[in-house]
């Protein structure tokens, strides 16, 4: 498209002293306590002159290459600061130097502090640099770290050291939640350390960095973030202020953690009796309640009353609407007569886990507690029951989180079952429990049965598990306190139409480095999934597998 010829004479101007006598200015612009991100036009002067404001002229076109004081910069300059800026009256944002292995752990931890500024060492780049080859999921977060850095880099008008020094803002790429900047290490920073430290270690580099930060910003707090629980320490010995990152912690003390039981008040009957509804279908009875018990229930939390000389009342929530709930009374899974596949409960917890097992409206399941309370044995008995009985899932999918106890032995020869073989030794051993449990066809029957189950039991690898959808599957889960909250969300959604999931896990057993009881995946799937119509959870308190495991557990 061709451009405009340009005006063959200059548009006519008025002088200061006609303006100020024929136009009045309106009651917007004649208000000079109005900020100036809210007028529309520059603040007036005493003698505003035809720079300022220029008049509409139909006649006579503007000028070129001279536009009005809506596109000069200099009217654009006493603009409002961002909204950061006004939360420095209420008190100063922190800055927070970040070390390597949190955005190892947690990728999106740039986006994580609110309206607190972030501080990136160049150390932490060479880091991160020498970290993102290979299919770990420490190299995956590494690489979405390098692509958020980018995308962020991107909205600078120039690679200028001037224009990086101001920072970048963090909610550029959409993550409004995040108010701060990121800055750049863009200078050499010498900050002396103590002779005994050694200069060329990359943690005595971050914490000369942290050192010369805060001797350079005095009237502001900078501290270090650091999932290195030694590195912490060294920086406090210093005299430096250092933090854990704490925002990928579900909850802070695991003893909050959600329990998937309660306890009915003693005087439950007293004071719900007379307005309860209830009843019967089957063998089931259902009690429709209302009262001040009713907002502490969850759905598919798990109730009992036992009290001495009365009938004990197990049951489940099935609904809340408004101030009302409705229990549903448990099968008795101790009785032998009920018994999955040969295994009966034996306390209170296992009645509950097996009730919730044998659901087939709960689609996931966790089931948490010290070692011999059951968890592998009842959720194994619970899956052949379904699977070979009920015809309810075509087969059973078995798989853990692969972190040795002690020291690696190597690579494992054989096809992907056969190295996970090792791996499954509690399978094995709950598979011989099971195999054992009420057959009288005799060794060559119970060796039939035992290749009949295995035929069913596929273990499978979580390192192949992304991209892959399990259909009409009962897939369990062992070790999962071992799972990151990524990971463990990346194993949830591979389920399809008809798939349990169950998950099974010792948050007192964390093999996983920097994994703790409150950020593992298994509390975070315990936390969010709490309530949910179509899942349950139960901690298991007793062990039930020797007296010698029982007395173990209490006192080593």
């Amino acid at each position: 498209m061709p451009l405009p010829k340009p005006p063959a004479q200059r548009a006519s101007r008025l002088e200061a002293s006609d303006y100020s006598v024929t136009l009045t200015p309106s009651k917007t612009t004649a208000r000079p306590a109005t900020p100036a991100s809210v007028a529309p036009v520059a603040a007036p002067v005493a003698a505003p002159t035809a720079e300022v404001l220029r008049l509409p002229t139909p006649s006579s076109p503007p000028a070129a290459g001279k536009p009005g004081a809506a596109g000069r910069p200099a009217a654009k300059a006493p603009a409002a600061a961002p909204k950061r800026s006004r939360s420095k009256a209420a008190g100063t944002p922190k800055l927070f130097v970040l070390d390597t292995n949190v955005l190892m752990h947690d990728p999106m931890s740039l986006f994580r502090f609110e309206e607190h500024d972030i501080f990136l060492p160049m150390i932490t780049l060479e880091e991160l640099d020498g970290h993102k080859k290979g299919m770990t999921e420490v190299a995956r977060n590494v690489r979405q770290v390098s692509r958020e850095l980018d995308q962020l880099a991107a909205d600078l008008k120039s690679s200028s050291v001037e224009e990086m020094a101001k920072g970048l803002p963090l909610a550029g790429t959409g993550h409004r939640e995040a108010e701060g900047k990121l800055f750049f290490q863009t200078e050499l920073i010498d900050a002396p350390l103590p002779q005994g430290l050694p200069q060329g270690k990359a943690d005595n580099q971050i914490l000369g960095v942290v050192q010369a930060l805060k001797e350079r910003h005095t009237g502001r707090e900078v501290v270090l973030v650091s999932k290195d629980i030694n590195m912490r320490i060294k920086a406090r010995a210093l005299g430096l202020p250092a933090e854990d990152y704490r925002n990928d912690k579900t909850l802070e003390d695991s003893d909050l953690l959600y329990t998937g039981v309660q306890a009915l008040p003693s005087d439950f009957w007293e004071r719900h009796g007379k307005t309860m509804e209830s009843w019967q279908q089957g063998n089931t009875t259902f009690y429709r309640i209302s009262g001040p018990l009713v907002p502490t229930l969850l759905i598919n939390e798990l109730v009992y009353l036992e009290a001495p000389g009365a009938t004990p009342l197990y049951a489940k929530v099935t609904e809340i609407t408004g101030k009302t709930a409705v229990l549903r009374t448990l099968k008795d899974y101790a009785h032998q007569k009920h018994a999955v596949w040969g295994v009966t409960a034996r306390n209170r917890e296992q009645n509950f886990a097996l009730n919730l097992l044998m659901d087939p409206e709960c689609d996931f399941i966790t089931l948490t507690g010290t070692a011999g309370t059951g968890k592998t044995l009842m959720t194994l008995a619970a899956a052949l029951a379904q699977v070979f009985d009920d015809r309810r899932y075509s087969e059973i999918i078995v798989t853990r989180v692969t972190v040795p106890v002690g020291e690696d032995i190597g690579f494992l020869p054989g096809t992907e079952e056969e190295k996970m073989g090792p791996w499954m030794g509690a399978l094995d051993d709950n598979l011989e429990v099971l195999a054992k449990g009420g057959s009288s066809a005799g060794e060559w029957g119970r060796a039939a049965t035992q290749d009949l189950v295995r035929s069913k039991i596929k273990i499978k690898s979580l390192n192949f598990m992304r991209g892959r959808t399990f259909l009409n599957k009962f897939v369990i889960i062992d070790e999962a306190q071992n799972l990151t909250p990524k990971q463990m969300k990346t194993l949830i959604t591979r389920a399809g139409p008809g798939t349990k999931i169950v998950c099974l896990g010792n948050l007192a057993q964390i093999d996983t480095p920097y994994l703790t009881e409150g950020s593992s995946g298994l509390t975070f799937a315990v936390d969010r999934f709490k309530g949910w119509a179509h899942s349950g959870h139960v901690t298991l308190a007793r062990g039930e597998r020797s007296r010698l495991a029982d007395f173990a557990s209490e006192v080593l």
